[in-house]
C-alpha cells in the first residue's frame, strides 16, 4: 500500500520511518518532506495552507492512507475534504480539531464536561479582560485562541505585564494577526506530561508517556520553544495514575466529543499539569506531538499503520499497541538565535557517523537537499533520537551522536531527562 504523509517536520521524519517498517507499506510519500525524509520517502511539494492543492496531491498520488501531521492543515478542514472524495485518512475533522485550533473552544468544553483544568476566562476585548482579570493572581497565563506555532501562551509575572500581552494578541502585534479571543488561565504548578492516546471516536488506546522539555535554556529557563527535547519512560506516569487519567480525562473527551455530534479519530495529545490537586489539563493538541512523537515511536514494536487504520474503522478496541519496555529520549539541535531570529542554509556534517550509535535515529526537522548536501533550513534542525535499555542509557547514546553532528551555531541543551535523573527525596 502507498502511504501519504502531510508535513515537513522531525514528527513527520518519524511518522515515515515508522510507517516504512510496516511490511503492508510498499512506498511513503511525504509532502512536502525534508532533508532527512527523502532518505525514507519521496518527497513531493505541497502547500501546507493550501487546501485545493493538498486535494489535488491526494488525487494525484492516490494514497491507501493518508497522515496528517501538523495542525494547520487539521484546522482547515484537509480530513473532511479527504474523506468527502473517499480517501481513507489518519485525523480529526476540522470540527473535532477545534479541541486544539481554539483554545476557548477547549476550555469551555472541558468546563461544561467536569474534565479538570486551571481556572480561566474567555475575553472577546481589551475591556472585558481589564475587568476579569482582577479575578486572577499573579503569575497569571494569557492565551491567543487560535494557532500560534508554539507561541500563545504567555506567563506573566505581574497584572501589567498580563495587560500588555493581552493587548498584543489583541491588536496583532504579537503573533501577526489580531485574535478575536484571549484566554486569561490561573497558573498551574507541578510536573507537565505529555500523554497521548489513539481514539477511533469511541475507545482510547494510550501511547506511552513523555515529557517535554519546551524552554530554550538549560534549567528550563528563557523562552518557550516548539521543544528542545522530549524522554519517554513507562515510569513517568505509576500504571495506577494511567488509569486515573484514561478514565477521568482522555476517554470522557472522546466520550463527550461523539454526545457532541463531533466525533473525535486520531490523536489525542493531553497536555497534563501534575498539581497538588491532581492531574489538570493544560492543552489539548489533535495530533501527534514534535518532538514527542520521535521518542515515542522509537518504542513502538507493533505496526503503526495496522494501528491507525483500527482508528479509521472503529476496531481500535480490538488493536494491541506493543511497546519495548526501556526508554527513549530525543535531544533537539537547534540554528543559533532560535526560537528568535535565525540564519540558515548551513551546511551539515556527522550525520552518518551519528547513526552508527547504537540505538539511534537522527530524524531531520528542519533540513533541505543541496545536491549531496544536506543543510539548515529552520529553527530546529534535527532531533537526535535514541532507543536504551534504561533512561540514562538512552540519553548516553544521543548524546553521543550529538557529540557527531556540526553546523555553524548548533544548539543543544545538554540536560534533556533532568528532572527523571535527580535524586529523589
Amino acid at each position: 500500500m502507498k502511504v501519504l504523509i502531510l508535513g515537513s517536520g522531525g514528527r513527520e521524519h518519524a511518522l515515515a520511518w515508522s510507517v516504512r517498517r510496516s511490511p503492508r507499506v510498499t512506498e511513503v510519500v511525504c509532502a512536502p518532506g525534508n532533508g532527512g525524509i527523502a532518505e525514507v520517502a519521496r518527497c513531493v511539494p505541497v502547500d501546507l495552507k493550501d487546501l485545493d492543492a493538498m486535494l489535488r496531491l491526494a488525487e494525484a498520488e492516490r494514497p491507501a492512507l493518508t497522515i496528517v501531521g501538523p495542525e494547520l492543515p487539521l484546522s482547515l478542514g484537509v480530513v473532511d475534504a479527504l474523506q468527502q472524495r473517499g480517501f481513507r485518512v489518519f485525523g480529526p475533522t476540522r470540527e473535532a480539531a477545534m479541541l486544539e485550533s481554539s483554545k476557548a473552544f477547549a476550555k469551555q468544553f472541558m468546563k461544561r464536561n467536569h474534565i479538570p483544568t486551571a481556572n480561566y476566562a474567555v475575553c472577546s476585548s481589551p475591556a472585558e479582560l481589564e475587568k476579569m482579570i482582577d479575578h486572577f493572581h499573579s503569575p497569571i497565563v494569557i492565551k491567543a485562541d487560535g494557532l500560534a506555532a508554539g507561541k500563545g501562551v504567555l506567563i506573566c509575572s505581574s497584572r501589567n505585564t498580563a495587560l500588555e500581552a493581552a493587548h498584543g494578541l489583541f491588536s496583532g502585534a504579537l503573533l501577526g494577526s489580531a485574535e478575536g479571543q484571549v484566554v486569561i488561565e490561573e497558573f498551574l504548578e507541578g510536573e507537565e506530561v505529555s500523554f497521548l492516546c489513539l481514539s477511533d471516536g469511541e475507545h482510547v488506546a494510550p501511547l506511552v508517556p513523555a515529557q517535554d522539555h519546551k524552554r530554550i535554556g538549560e534549567g528550563d529557563t528563557g523562552p518557550n520553544t516548539g521543544g528542545m527535547g522530549v524522554y519517554s519512560t513507562d515510569s513517568i506516569l505509576e500504571p495506577g495514575m494511567t488509569e486515573w487519567v484514561l478514565h477521568h480525562i482522555a476517554q470522557p473527551t472522546v466520550r463527550a466529543m461523539a454526545e457532541e455530534g463531533t466525533p473525535f479519530k486520531g490523536v489525542l495529545y493531553v497536555g497534563l499539569m501534575m498539581t497538588a490537586r491532581g492531574p489538570e489539563v493544560l492543552e489539548y493538541n489533535a495530533r501527534f506531538g514534535d518532538p514527542e512523537t520521535q521518542a515515542i515511536l522509537m518504542r513502538l514494536e507493533s505496526d503503526l499503520v495496522d494501528a491507525l487504520e483500527a482508528c479509521i474503522d472503529g476496531r481500535l478496541a480490538e488493536t494491541e499497541l506493543r511497546w519495548s519496555p526501556g526508554a527513549a529520549a530525543c535531544v533537539v539541535a537547534s540554528s543559533s538565535g532560535y526560537p528568535g531570529s535565525y540564519k540558515t542554509g548551513f551546511p551539515t556534517s556527522g550525520l552518518a557517523a551519528a547513526a552508527q550509535v547504537p540505538g539511534v535515529q537522527v530524524f531531520h526537522s528542519g533540513t533541505s537537499r543541496l545536491g549531496s548536501q544536506i543543510v539548515t533550513s529552520g529553527g530546529r534542525v534535527l532531533g537526535v533520537t535514541a532507543a536504551g535499555d534504561s533512561l540514562q542509557q538512552a540519553l548516553a547514546r544521543a548524546y553521543q551522536a550529538m557529540a557527531e553532528i556540526q553546523f555553524e551555531g548548533i544548539y543543544y541543551r545538554r540536560d534533556i531527562g533532568h528532572r527523571a535523573l535527580k535524586p529523589k527525596g
